[in-house]
């Protein structure tokens, strides 16, 4: 399991955007559809193979005869840095190997992508959606690799919650970056950017 990238939200994609770009001093890319979630997103792109979405809810969309991803179905008050996903090269592996309940793999599009995203059946991730989602790419070149250089590096992954060790031990990922926090549950991401250290919430 590896860090991929980390997701913005809001009651629209504009907020979303919004709220990406003040705090971190760097403009958003387009992005695309997701048809059967029935959302849209922007992005940008991050050093390390990393990269950083905003995503909501798409009103042109038709209606859902289930929940969608990340939770979006139930998010109210402002944009925030709402979830953070991470890759698999064997996703039902992965998935069979964990401890908590973090959906089963579904087979998704947007235009030449192919991948899967494991999504609970209530759109809801366990621990308050502080544990990530989980992808596995289809494809030879990831978003990542695809959108252009900003600028912008991850440096620190915040995940706060209030039962963060057991939280920790469920996800099982090694990487420096990305630190387990007792407190409420909350997302803090903090960057090196053209414009100094500036942090995300």
């Amino acid at each position: 399991m590896q860090l991929d990238h980390l997701a913005v939200a809001a009651e629209n994609l504009a907020e979303a955007v919004a709220h990406v770009e003040e705090a971190l001093g760097v403009a958003m890319g387009p992005g695309g559809e997701h048809a059967h979630f029935g959302t849209h997103n922007q992005l940008i792109g991050l050093a390390d193979g990393l990269y950083l979405e905003a995503i909501a809810a798409n009103p042109a969309a038709d209606a859902l005869p289930y929940p969608r991803w990340f939770d979006l179905d139930r998010l109210s008050g402002g944009a925030r840095l709402g979830n953070w996903i991470c890759r698999s090269d064997d996703l039902e592996a992965e998935l069979a190997g964990l401890d908590a309940d973090a959906g089963k793999p579904i087979a998704l599009a947007r235009g030449d992508l192919r991948w899967r995203m494991a999504v609970p059946d209530s759109g809801v991730l366990p621990f308050d959606n502080r544990f990530p989602a989980l992808i596995q790419w289809d494809v030879a070149v990831t978003p990542a690799e695809l959108l252009p250089a900003s600028g912008v590096a991850l440096t620190r992954l915040e995940v706060a919650h209030p039962e963060a060790a057991a939280l920790e031990a469920a996800v099982g990922l090694s990487d420096a970056r990305v630190v387990f926090v007792e407190g409420p549950s909350e997302l803090r991401a903090t960057f090196d950017t053209p414009h100094g250290t500036r942090v995300l919430r």
